[in-house]
């Protein structure tokens, strides 16, 4: 029976949900004990991260041959933007000005996501990219949500300080509605492949993992 394309996001986002065990430190941010060191050492990582994949979702939306799945992409790119402006004041809030961001070595554990997203956009099918990411970022924003709860509640972290986080976990109708418009194109025009959608999920939800286990690790 062929699926639609709210079948086929709903069932990525449930193959590909990822392991309880596999993120060790949000349940730690969680509990309010990771420290403020690692709290900015995650600020770091997403100076590289979020222009990263601003730059990665604009030539995935420039090489879609749909406008439907053009537009998603697009929109993800105005989202890391205005992400980017939020992460202004959550770094602040953890100590880090702007001498300590240009000295800041990344580390390749939390930049191996952001490749795998730079791989995608010069090398996948941009519809099978919609499906990949889409539920990445179902796993993604319930992380966000824990986070900003948990800044409010054992960091006393302002509204300011959190709105990174409270971006991302805030669920985005719009967004969803594009996600889906997007994958129907895709089904419409025979451009999706749904097996290789979900190696590109599999290799993103990895590369997620390996994010959150690189900040704990000593450097």
């Amino acid at each position: 029976m062929t699926r639609t394309a709210t079948e086929l996001l709903e069932n990525a986002v449930r193959t590909l949900a990822p392991d309880p065990d596999a993120n060790p430190l949000v349940p730690l941010i969680a509990r309010g004990e990771a420290s403020r060191d690692i709290l900015a050492t995650l600020a770091l990582e997403q100076h590289w991260v979020i222009p990263a994949d601003r730059t990665a979702f604009l030539h995935l939306a420039q090489r879609a041959n749909e406008p439907d799945i053009a537009a998603y992409f697009e929109t993800l790119a105005e989202g890391e933007t205005l992400a980017g402006r939020y992460l202004e004041s959550f770094a602040a809030a953890c100590g880090v000005d702007e001498a300590r961001t240009r000295a800041y070595d990344p580390l390749p554990g939390c930049q191996a996501y952001p490749s795998c997203i730079a791989w995608l956009a010069l090398n996948a099918s941009p519809a099978d990219a919609v499906v990949a990411i889409t539920a990445n970022f179902s796993a993604w924003g319930g992380y966000c949500a824990t986070i900003a709860k948990s800044l409010r509640t054992h960091y006393a972290f302002t509204p300011e300080a959190c709105a990174f986080f409270d971006f991302f976990a805030e669920p985005s109708p719009d967004l969803d509605q594009k996600a889906t418009a997007a994958v129907q194109k895709g089904l419409n025009t025979n451009a999706v492949n749904e097996k290789q959608a979900h190696r590109y999920g599999r290799l993103l939800q990895t590369y997620e993992s390996l994010f959150w286990t690189t900040l704990l690790q000593p450097t």
